[in-house]
């Protein structure tokens, strides 16, 4: 009706890590200037911006649950942590109990919200078939 954009929010762990979104809701975005930022990054950003400390401070949240669970509450592991499992390619031999935790938390969540990173599939209906619908 403007020719308004909607502006996304999500950052690198979230749209591209583990699907922290929702599909056509938060995800549903023209452009996305964050997703290429870890959520470190976002912050670094902000301080380099001025960006008021009561925002620098609040705990990330989606705002869905009345009991005020943060992201970390929901997920179970910090953004740091996920920042971390993103870049890991070692031996997870090496890793300890946390580091198991957070890669397990990461790999689940990724798997689960997959359908997310990837074009809806579109019916193709034969010409022949369309013709008679006309």
């Amino acid at each position: 009706m403007y020719d308004y954009l909607v502006v996304g929010t999500g950052n690198k762990v979230e749209d591209f890590g583990i699907g922290f979104f929702t599909k056509y809701g938060d995800g549903g975005v023209d452009l996305s200037p964050l997703a290429d930022l870890t959520k470190s990054q976002v912050y670094k950003l902000g301080e380099e911006l001025g960006i008021v400390e009561s925002i620098m401070t609040a705990p990330p949240t989606d705002g869905l649950w009345a009991d005020n669970r943060t992201d970390e509450d929901q997920i179970g592991a910090s953004y740091p942590e996920l920042e971390w499992v993103m870049d890991f390619g070692g031996d997870e031999s090496a890793l300890d109990k946390r580091q198991r935790e957070v890669l397990e938390i990461y790999r689940n969540l990724r798997n689960t919200n997959l359908h997310k990173f990837v074009p809806v599939p579109v019916c193709k209906i034969p010409d022949d078939l369309l013709r008679n619908l006309k």
